[in-house]
């Protein structure tokens, strides 16, 4: 399947949800500097997938989304910290980084198949 436009692909609105229920779930936290740090990262994510995707070479495209799994996995050590912090409960957690790897398993996945075209 070809896609037209990065908000359509399944990578890009994944971390978009993600990206959101990052917002969402620290919204009042009161602490500034990790607030602002989870949620660079988490549109960092969206961002990367639909910059690569606006550079149109498949190489400049990996490039980025490589850089979106980086985020990705900032993301995820973010929220490892938070739970320690008692900024998040367990639950929620888990739940995020569920998510965050869901996200990264499908940018991975993208790379593998514009990497073979």
């Amino acid at each position: 399947m070809k896609i037209d436009r990065f908000e359509d692909a399944i990578a890009w609105q994944k971390s978009k949800v993600l990206c959101i229920e990052i917002y969402k779930t620290f919204d009042m936290i009161k602490d500034f500097g990790f607030k602002d740090q989870i949620q660079r990262a988490a549109v960092s994510v969206m961002n990367n997938i639909a910059e690569g995707f606006e550079r149109k070479s498949n190489k400049e495209f990996a490039h980025f989304l490589y850089m979106a799994k980086g985020s990705c996995g900032e993301l995820r050590s973010m929220l490892i910290l938070a739970k320690e912090l008692n900024k998040i409960t367990n639950e929620k957690q888990k739940e995020l980084i569920t998510l965050a790897k869901e996200v990264s398993k499908i940018i991975s996945g993208l790379i593998k198949s514009i990497s073979t075209q």
